[in-house]
């Protein structure tokens, strides 16, 4: 019975350890494919930080269509924030009121 009770806590162990490095290595390939910061836009404001500790961004409205998106991958034009270069070159379509 000893000999049984010593080989199932080695078994428990190894597969305890193997999944601590599994894991730690998944954190590490995570932080690898990242990209890379975006770079200032030219009015010299770089992009919104995001919160701290929770990798999150800033959500921006398109004013065409009034969907949300991140900043970063929104498109500022004429004061405006737009999802794509077709919308900004529609404009903005009037506020409804329901």
């Amino acid at each position: 019975m000893g000999k049984i009770l010593f080989w199932f806590i080695l078994i428990v162990a190894v597969l305890f350890a193997g999944r601590l490095l599994g894991h730690a290595a998944a954190k590490r390939a995570a932080r690898a494919r990242q990209p890379a910061p975006p770079r200032p836009t030219q009015s010299g404001r770089g992009p919104v930080a995001p919160v701290a500790g929770q990798g999150s961004e800033e959500m921006v409205r398109c004013a065409h269509c009034g969907i949300h998106l991140p900043r970063s991958e929104a498109l500022l034009q004429q004061g405006k924030t737009w999802c794509g270069s077709e919308h900004a070159r529609l404009g903005a379509r009037p506020e409804r009121t329901h």
